[in-house]
């Protein structure tokens, strides 16, 4: 199970790590769809102990949501809006990976030493799990394009769950659905919302809406 944790936990750091990297929208889709399969497999995997039905139905609303809903709402937006464009950040790739750099490495510095009680027996994963989420913060700090913030946002989502996994905190069933639910009601709302500002303002970039006055 350690080994598990340990590899699933680093492709979703990877993940992270390439959604600042790669300049097409597309692109961070597919990498969210592929973060979210590990997320949801890791979240099997931890439930695979206390088996049951309820888990499995858990396990698969889940993965409907953040591998098919989610993807096909950002997909149909893209194509809808014609949003082929590539994506912009506001540091360029070398000073992003720098950021990157130090935020991993302050995730591993003794500040953060003492959450490695949550999991003795896992504590360098549960700091690679911080950093993750230092990394999808940064994400969303970083990035331009109002659809590529909320990528941010949902990475950063995949990254807590996984943290609360590998810290071996209880999360029922029940908890789960509400969380997904809440989850899909936000994608819907932001879709929408999105859909909205691109039909008044003609862009979603944000350092150029901030000089964008309504007529």
């Amino acid at each position: 199970m350690n080994n598990i944790l340990f590899f699933t936990e680093i492709l979703i750091f990877m993940s992270v790590i390439l959604m600042h990297l790669v300049k097409k929208q597309l692109s961070l889709v597919v990498l969210y769809t592929v973060q979210s399969v590990v997320a949801t497999l890791l979240l099997l995997a931890s439930s695979m102990r206390d088996f049951s039905v309820n888990l499995l139905l858990v396990a698969v609303f889940i993965f409907v949501i953040k591998v098919i809903v989610a993807p096909y709402f950002f997909l149909r937006l893209i194509q809808k809006k014609q949003l082929h464009a590539s994506t912009s950040s506001y540091l360029n790739i070398p000073f992003t990976l720098v950021v990157i750099t130090v935020l991993t490495a302050l995730a591993h510095s003794h500040f953060s030493q003492a959450l490695a009680f949550l999991a003795s027996s896992n504590g360098s994963v549960l700091l690679l799990a911080i950093a993750t989420i230092l990394t999808s913060l940064f994400l969303i700090i970083n990035q331009r394009s109002a659809i590529s913030q909320m990528i941010g946002i949902l990475s950063l989502e995949n990254a807590i769950v996984s943290f609360a996994i590998v810290a071996g905190l209880e999360q029922t069933p029940g908890l789960q659905v509400g969380l997904a639910f809440d989850l899909l009601m936000w994608i819907i709302i932001a879709t929408v919302f999105l859909s909205m500002v691109y039909r008044q303002f003609g862009t979603l970039d944000v350092g150029e809406m901030k000089h964008l006055k309504e007529e």
